[in-house]
């Protein structure tokens, strides 16, 4: 089993050296990540610049690696396109400092890897602790990456979906179980401060709380709340089906107008 191990933490990341160290007990393990920290950077790719890659003799454990000065969308890319020798089986994004619950997965780099992933052929897993903590343990998360990388590897999954996996940062001893969930909802009382460069121009610095509001219980963000691991497929296909039919209605009297 080959698998493309990336992030969107920074290739130094303790999130992705605990993943690369388990992984590479049950598979041959490419890692391709960036260079530092590119959390919110979403599905960005880079087009109007080169994109530099230096291979590394990284760690010890991993077949190869490089460190790219791209997005984690562009790891994959790159990484599947160009430099792995073989496409790989599998790609896993984290692990994650940091949840990517609810509609946060239209933000995090690290979704939008695996949903690269998917978009080039490839089943694709995303993993985060929800922890932001920089020194965090990772030891439980990587070994539960581990576990979900065999169950798929004897038994395979849809080409078609990430599963968005999210682990509560809390001891495992109360770690209630595995939920299979749907996309929660997260807002934000977002929160623009101000700030004076020594120019005297303005520039804002975005911050803001989580709001905390009733959520389905089927959601993602009510079993990570409760203590149960999170598991969510993602599809890309963001068409709105129920729609379809109406639209085509609606819109059908006045293509004459066109």
């Amino acid at each position: 089993m080959r698998i493309l191990l990336t992030n969107d933490d920074g290739i130094n990341s303790p999130g992705i050296i605990a993943a690369c160290e388990r992984l590479s007990e049950i598979a041959d393990v490419y890692v391709v990540a960036p260079d530092r920290e590119r959390s919110g950077t979403g599905h960005s790719i880079t087009v109007f610049n080169p994109i530099k890659a230096q291979k590394l003799d990284w760690r010890g454990v991993a077949r190869a690696a490089w460190v790219i000065d791209g997005t984690p969308a562009d790891c994959v890319k790159l990484g599947i396109s160009a430099l792995l020798p073989e496409p790989p089986d599998y790609v896993v994004s984290g692990i994650n400092r940091g949840a990517n619950l609810g509609t946060d997965v239209l933000y995090s780099g690290t979704v939008s890897a695996a949903v690269e992933g998917v978009i080039m052929g490839v089943p694709s897993l995303a993993v985060s602790l929800t922890s932001y903590k920089y020194n965090e343990d990772f030891s439980f998360s990587s070994r539960f990456t581990r576990l979900i990388m065999r169950i798929l590897e004897r038994e395979g999954t849809a080409r078609d979906i990430v599963l968005n996996i999210n682990i509560p940062a809390i001891p495992r001893q109360e770690i209630k179980g595995v939920r299979i969930t749907k996309l929660g909802v997260r807002r934000y009382d977002n929160l623009f401060e101000e700030r004076k460069d020594p120019r005297g121009n303005s520039y804002y610095w975005l911050g803001g709380d989580v709001i905390q509001e009733e959520q389905d219980p089927d959601s993602d963000v009510a079993a990570i709340n409760e203590g149960y691991l999170s598991i969510t497929p993602i599809h890309f296909d963001l068409t709105d089906y129920r729609l379809m039919e109406e639209f085509r209605q609606r819109f059908k009297p006045y293509i004459h107008l066109v």
